[in-house]
């Protein structure tokens, strides 16, 4: 069994290049926040995450565990900031979030009341 964080060889023989576990989901390259898309995830861990728009990966080190289906920072965001995720305006930021913690209703609110 490899690590989360490790690259894992999932191509078949004759196929280019091995691919990266995903461990985080986005939309847009705008988005401030990420979906955690695999379990244990531990701070202190490498987290790849997959832009779907672009294609693209970007890296984000975890400053938390985050569990499966929760947010992540992909950014440093103070508040008052707006987040982004999956391209939309999900809410507004009520106490500092730094990149790589879990962004939750702890430290997100909406902004409809």
């Amino acid at each position: 069994m490899s690590h989360p964080t490790e690259d894992i060889d999932d191509t078949a023989a004759g196929a280019s290049a091995p691919r990266r576990t995903i461990h985080i989901v986005l939309h847009e390259a705008k988005d401030t926040v990420g979906v955690v898309v695999v379990e244990g995830v531990k701070a202190g861990m490498l987290l790849n995450a997959w832009i779907m728009d672009d294609d693209a990966i970007v890296t984000v080190a975890a400053k938390q565990d985050i569990p499966i289906g929760h947010k992540v920072a992909l950014k440093d965001m103070a508040v008052g900031d707006t987040v982004f995720k999956y391209g939309v305006d999900i809410g507004k930021v009520v106490a500092p979030i730094k990149a790589g913690e879990h962004a939750h209703v702890h430290n997100i609110k909406t902004k409809r009341w």
